[in-house]
């Protein structure tokens, strides 16, 4: 899927994608990523997809995980940004909005039932408000949240610029 990305210190927009990600590709630790992405991408029924530029596509930008829970709810096990695009100072803006996005409309796509267009997930304590205001996830119980259909369609149409009502 390609998407754009704003570099921060310019507002110079690039071309990007998002692809699946394979094992052999993934991070490590010790270069700054906070998850052993390499372990994550052999979990059974991981679905991992990262977001590179068109021109560095061996540059990793972004990494996210999606597992579906009995066949019917799409779950974000794992949203994570590199390194060099972390807060007010990366690199490039919109990356995690991105990843997320891209997420809800794998709900449209694998979700069934009553979940089609409704994505789960656990937060950190720190990113509940961040999680809220920035892209309209809810409380479900504790540090369990969601994005439902209508905010799920609203991110689609602001990151990756499809209207899934029409696509």
């Amino acid at each position: 899927m390609e998407i754009r990305l704003e570099e921060l210190e310019t507002g110079k927009i690039y071309e990007g994608q998002i692809l699946e990600g394979l094992p052999k590709e993934m991070p490590l630790k010790k270069d700054g990523w906070n998850f052993t992405w390499k372990k994550l991408a052999k979990v059974e029924g991981a679905m991992i997809f990262k977001i590179t530029l068109k021109d560095s596509p061996k540059v990793i930008e972004g990494l996210l995980m999606l597992t579906l829970i009995n066949d019917e709810l799409v779950y974000m096990d794992n949203v994570e940004l590199a390194p060099r695009n972390y807060g007010s100072k990366g690199k490039y803006k919109d990356v995690a909005g991105s990843l997320i996005a891209f997420a809800c409309n794998m709900t449209f796509e694998l979700g069934k039932g009553q979940y089609v267009g409704f994505l789960s997930f656990d937060s950190k304590t720190q990113l509940i408000s961040l999680y809220q205001e920035k892209y309209g996830a809810r409380i479900a119980m504790g540090r369990k949240m969601y994005i439902d259909e209508d905010n799920a369609r609203k991110l689609i149409k602001k990151y990756l610029n499809i209207d899934i009502d029409n696509p």
